[in-house]
């Protein structure tokens, strides 16, 4: 499978300190891959490095056969959105500007009638319809992730009038959300793998990761410690050597994906069970 996006040996170093250190990956259209590690692992520096936010003091990053510090921005934003971990806004935009930001820089072509179609899409697949004339600012942290995802969306759809080779980034994209929006916002995220978007995320929540990523890295003292199906690499030894805890890894679904639960809740678990 060709690869929509590749990393040949990228890093950065700050003085000494390497924050990512000689990462290679691929990500195919219509993949989503999950990135994982604990705090302190590289996973937001290399997102950074991915999208072209920091440039790496070795290796490259191709996107789409083209050395992404040559693509101009104009058609960088038509290939790629992002949604990083915290975006801050110093003006009250409303929630339906907010989202209408995203299509500006690529859907000047677009009639009218598509635009707010494309919103409207947005809107609803990151289930904020509801809050359409909202202040940004006044939105709980939750709703302001939802509200960027929604952003992020619509700059796909309308730059597929431009390009239909596209790379999703998501930087902890279900942080601050309730548990039936991370479903949702992965799902939604999910949708856009299958019509053909490459998706790359950075996740905390491993089985969150276990159930959507066709692919997991394992970052670790930024390097790639693991790269694979989830099945192969969410293992009590990778958790146990890379977070330090020990785990129950049970194949607790039908298609044997990996459920993790820490063991010494487990353990208790089982003596309140007993007592």
């Amino acid at each position: 499978m060709t690869a929509l996006l590749r990393a040949d040996n990228v890093g950065v170093a700050y003085g000494r300190a390497k924050p990512v250190d000689d990462v290679s990956l691929t990500l195919a259209a219509g993949e989503l891959m999950v990135v994982v590690g604990p705090n302190g692992a590289g996973k937001t520096t290399l997102m950074k490095l991915l999208t072209g936010e920091i440039s790496p003091s070795g290796g490259q990053v191709i996107l789409d056969g083209e050395d992404l510090a040559r693509i101009p921005a104009w058609r960088l934003a038509s290939k790629r959105a992002v949604m990083a971990q915290a975006t801050r806004l110093a003006f009250p935009f409303t929630v339906a500007e907010v989202v209408r930001i995203g299509i500006d820089s690529v859907g000047r072509a677009l009639t009218r009638a598509d635009r707010e179609r494309t919103i409207g899409e947005a809107l609803r697949a990151a289930d904020i319809g509801h809050l359409t004339g909202r202040s940004y600012q006044t939105l709980s942290g939750g709703e302001q992730q939802r509200v960027q995802f929604a952003r992020t969306f619509a700059q796909l759809k309308a730059g597929q009038r431009m390009s239909d080779r596209q790379v999703l980034f998501l930087d902890e994209p279900v942080a601050n959300l309730d548990l039936a929006h991370q479903i949702a916002l992965m799902e939604s995220a999910a949708t856009l793998a299958s019509e053909g978007v490459a998706v790359i995320a950075v996740l905390h929540d491993l089985n969150l990761a276990a159930t959507f990523a066709d692919r997991i890295l394992v970052m670790h003292r930024g390097r790639a410690h693991a790269l694979g199906k989830p099945a192969d690499v969410v293992t009590r030894a990778n958790v146990e050597l890379i977070f330090g805890v020990d785990i129950c890894r049970e194949n607790g679904s039908a298609d044997g994906l990996p459920v993790v639960l820490p063991q010494n809740y487990a353990r208790s678990r089982m003596e309140r069970g007993a007592a």
